[in-house]
């Protein structure tokens, strides 16, 4: 079985969900092969830059638009029409990444490529399975399209909504967003944190400042720090060098102690050493979080998916929300001094298992190609 994973490379996680499920196949079924091909990149350089990189102005310098462009597409509208014909426009220049491959599915991990491959069905130009992986934990409208097979959701609480939206409830596979496996095996934290280089026995909050960087981390972590508790951070700025810097400056004086790591492939060992995770509530980012079993402190939701990623994570008892203007250091404090309060919600965490998300969103794509080929 040939599975190709198309994505883009708006924000991360569609990328890094696409890895985890192709990753999961090569290492567990030698007789199939998955590849991850970069959809918008295949079609254009150009394109690719233009969407990724007015996706982030959007995203980090404008918000509040952000959010009322996400609402505005989350229903039927002129902006929704116009984003599906968006999509229209470009499905042809991606068929000849597809037919290239000959896949016996397609696996979607990005709103516009969903769309993009459902037209091409449409058109008569491909005739294979498309299971769309949506990569957060409420719907949107933009995932939604006709020729889709299989939808494969964060949680079963997304279904009511998916159906009012016109999706036939046999379709939606409340599989959970895929992580690599490595999120998922257990350690022992004290050893843990000692293989890291951190004190075996303080309590240990995490920063992750996100894929994109944020600058209003320094002033949490400002706050945090002046906490009358003892524990020791860890700050994870990714690829952001400026951010970094800041932090460095930071570090120096801080009355706690802190590690500052400027990119690491060990994020699942921090998020497995930590007692909390500081961090925007990104679905990738949540996913894995989740799957290490931490609870969170989330900040600086972006309106439209990262609000709803943070609604799910406190309804669901996995979560606090760092508000703007609230004394950021004592939500943290009192939840670092409430060792109760912080069990029940790692457990909460650890109940929502989707520990077996690839093997089943495999298991779905090889049943929809038997009975594709059994139609033909």
């Amino acid at each position: 079985m040939n599975i190709l994973i198309l994505s883009a490379a708006t924000g991360g996680g569609h990328l890094r969900a696409s890895r985890a499920i192709c990753s999961y196949i090569e290492e567990n079924c030698p007789d199939s092969r998955a590849e991850v091909v970069d959809a918008l990149k295949s079609i254009s350089g150009v394109l690719d830059k233009t969407v990724c990189n007015g996706y982030h102005i959007l995203a980090m310098k404008t918000p509040k638009l952000f959010g009322q462009l996400y609402r505005a597409t989350n229903r039927k509208s002129p902006l929704y029409d116009l984003m599906t014909r968006f999509s229209n426009t470009f499905s042809r220049m991606l068929l000849p990444a597809i037919t290239a491959r000959r896949p016996d599915a397609v696996i979607a991990t990005h709103p516009f490529v969903s769309e993009m491959v459902s037209d091409l069905k449409a058109a008569g130009a491909l005739n294979v399975p498309l299971i769309t992986l949506m990569t957060d934990y409420g719907p949107h409208r933009a995932w939604i399209a006709d020729r889709v097979d299989a939808y494969v959701v964060a949680d079963a609480g997304m279904i009511p909504q998916m159906e009012a939206m016109g999706v036939p409830r046999e379709k939606i596979y409340p599989f959970g967003i895929p992580v690599e496996n490595v999120f998922f095996t257990r350690a022992d934290r004290p050893a843990l944190r000692e293989k890291l280089g951190l004190a075996r026995d303080l309590p240990t909050v995490l920063i992750m400042a996100g894929s994109f960087g944020v600058t209003n981390i320094l002033g949490i972590y400002r706050r945090i720090v002046r906490a009358d508790l003892a524990f020791q951070v860890v700050v994870i700025t990714g690829r952001n060098r400026k951010l970094y810097a800041a932090f460095r400056n930071e570090v120096a004086r801080s009355p706690k102690p802190t590690k500052l790591v400027f990119f690491t492939n060990e994020v699942e060992n921090y998020m497995h050493a930590s007692d909390l995770l500081i961090t925007k509530p990104g679905g990738m980012t949540v996913s894995e979080a989740l799957a290490c079993s931490v609870p969170l402190a989330v900040f600086d939701a972006i309106p439209g998916q990262e609000e709803e990623n943070a609604d799910f994570l406190l309804t669901h008892n996995m979560a606090v929300r760092l508000k703007p203007g609230e004394d950021c250091g004592k939500t943290v404090l009192s939840l670092l001094e409430d060792s109760r309060r912080l069990d029940r919600m790692r457990s909460s965490c650890a109940e929502f298992d989707k520990s077996h998300s690839s093997e089943d969103i495999l298991s779905l794509t090889r049943r929809l190609c038997g009975e594709y080929r059994a139609k033909q």
